[in-house]
């Protein structure tokens, strides 16, 4: 796209939103071949990009675009998924409401019946809706945990799960078909309310949904006696967790938890955590004084869109220190598997589902209690996909499924990354431990020594603009190309290529993963160390995973430190 040719058009278009035409005079050169030089990018995550003018940037004009392409998707399947329809969620960032509401009336105009939320709602909250209205695809309007500059847009297919390759192939076809951005039709919603075509929801999905978050939980009896006397600290980082993981905690029993009031308000700026992730620390900062001032056990956050929960535990000095998405992820294992055999309610054929890039402790915790493993692709829609198959072939009973990005999910009435679900366990652990005199920490020691110590790391390198892209590519080339046989004198065994499929043995003997096809390249080293390297699909950067293992905490460590430095040579 000529950038300049595109900026024109915009500035041209006598209909233009007011707000975007005032930012589009006060853009730089540089930001204007940003915005205009290159569509959005629909990937099997949706889109997600900087608020502004621009075909690559995140407005009403580019959520016309995806929902029109979405529109015709649903057009060529059919009048019965048109009656289906289609479930909207949005969580507290700018412009989401304006965007929900315009995606609704574009489906309107294709006589596409419409579930519109009447206010924001956690994206497991829009997975589980989704099947339980029997809609045929579903929309959420969230960048997740990004800063506030952004907003983005994801689909969902009939299962509750994020849409399918296949399928996103189909409706990104359709957007690039619908080539006129400024003229796509939108029905009116009080048309859409007089013709039936769109339903206001809200109290009655979030009491069905409710009720399910509650059988998460394992044993009732603890709850009951120690849940008064476990402190919680919990913070919805201004996001869409306010009320419903304030009534999930109630509903379930604990009572006895302070929620970080200045962040229990929908606020699109995100005051005092300029990037609402739960995985990083500094969002802890108001949590941590709260759980100082209470002495709470624990403390939990969960991002705007309430998909990711992170965690801080008490250490032995009184202080919280986070934990890592693949610790809370072992240690919620551990418990339910612990509390289920117990109550011998441990499923025979249970199954435990994690992405490729994620810890390998939770695989060893599943194998000492015969659960099996299934690895997936990352990217939690994988998960759900294979959730479905389970059941569909009777061929396992699915009880935990996790990525190591602060993802988890316990029970498939969701299926998406749920931090509601995983908020309610994590409260039990609490009180599992508190019960013992000890603390999560404490038992996250346990696991260790029982199992081996296990340090896992995610760098990412960011590569902004057109230049960015090229650089990506010619990295994970270059990677391909190397065939790179050692990281800090340990032997590589083996290298797995989601691109092509293959995994290559040290021996060279080549062996098919069975996996969908993705642009990650794994390293697999003699230790029981590994390496991966995966191109983020919404974002401008490559995701370079680490994991080690040792005889203590500080062997592990210092084997991370060696291959870090190791890889950086390689990249630079």
């Amino acid at each position: 796209m000529n950038y300049k040719r595109e900026y024109k058009k915009w500035a041209e278009f006598e209909g233009l939103d007011e707000e975007l035409k005032t930012q589009m005079q006060e853009m730089s050169e540089d930001e204007k071949a940003e915005a205009f030089g290159y569509p959005m990018e629909f990937g099997t995550a949706g889109m997600r990009g900087y608020l502004g003018p621009g075909a690559g940037q995140m407005n009403i004009y580019t959520v016309k675009q995806a929902t029109e392409g979405l529109a015709r998707f649903i057009a060529r399947t059919g009048d019965p998924a048109r009656r289906d329809g289609v479930v909207i969620s949005y969580d507290s960032r700018y412009h989401s409401r304006d965007f929900a509401f315009c995606a609704a009336g574009v489906l309107g105009a294709h006589d596409i019946k419409t579930y519109l939320f009447d206010d924001i709602r956690p994206t497991p909250e829009l997975s589980f809706s989704l099947r339980e209205l029997g809609a045929f695809a579903g929309i959420m309007i969230t960048a997740s945990h990004n800063p506030k500059r952004y907003n983005g847009y994801k689909i969902y297919g009939p299962d509750g799960g994020q849409m399918g390759p296949d399928n996103v192939s189909i409706v990104t076809q359709y957007i690039r078909k619908a080539k006129k951005i400024f003229e796509i039709p939108e029905k009116s919603i009080y048309k859409m309310r007089d013709e039936h075509l769109l339903q206001m929801i809200g109290f009655d999905l979030d009491e069905k949904y409710l009720a399910q978050v509650q059988t998460v939980s394992v044993d009732h009896e603890l709850i009951a006696k120690w849940a008064d006397q476990t402190k919680i600290v919990y913070t919805p980082l201004y996001g869409t967790g306010k009320v419903i993981g304030y009534k999930a905690l109630k509903n379930v029993g604990f009572t006895n938890f302070r929620m970080v009031e200045k962040q229990a308000i929908a606020d699109p700026e995100f005051p005092g955590a300029p990037t609402p992730n739960p995985e990083y620390e500094e969002t802890f900062v108001a949590a941590k004084n709260i759980g100082h001032e209470i002495d709470a056990d624990v403390l939990v956050a969960t991002d705007p869109d309430a998909d990711r929960l992170g965690v801080e535990v008490k250490m032995p000095d009184g202080n919280y220190k986070q934990i890592t998405g693949n610790q809370i992820a072992a240690i919620i294992l551990n418990y339910i598997l612990t509390a289920k055999k117990a109550q011998d309610k441990l499923p025979f054929n249970a199954v435990m589902i994690e992405s490729i890039v994620s810890s390998t402790l939770p695989q060893k915790i599943a194998a000492d209690f015969n659960v099996r493993t299934i690895q997936v692709e990352t990217g939690f829609k994988f998960i759900a996909e294979k959730i479905r198959r389970l059941e569909r072939d009777c061929n396992g009973t699915f009880i935990f499924g996790f990525e190591e990005s602060y993802g988890f999910l316990l029970k498939g009435f969701v299926r998406d990354k749920d931090a509601i679900q995983a908020i309610t366990i994590m409260a039990e652990i609490a009180a599992y431990y508190k019960s013992q005199g000890k603390t999560i920490y404490d038992g996250l020691q346990e696991i260790f020594a029982k199992y081996g110590y296990f340090v896992e790391k995610t760098i990412s390198k960011e590569f902004e603009g057109a230049a960015g892209k090229e650089q990506m590519e010619a990295i994970m080339t270059r990677l391909r190309s190397e065939h790179i046989h050692e990281f800090a004198s340990i032997k590589v065994e083996s290298i797995e290529d989601y691109d092509n499929n293959l995994r290559t043995n040290s021996d060279g003997s080549v062996e098919e993963l069975n996996m969908p096809k993705s642009n990650v390249l794994k390293y697999i080293l003699a230790d029981g160390s590994w390496i991966a390297a995966r191109p983020s699909g919404t974002e401008p950067k490559i995701k370079f995973y680490f994991g080690t293992q040792g005889e203590s905490q500080q062997e592990a460590q210092e084997n991370l430190d060696r291959l870090i430095k190791n890889l950086n040579a390689h990249i630079e």
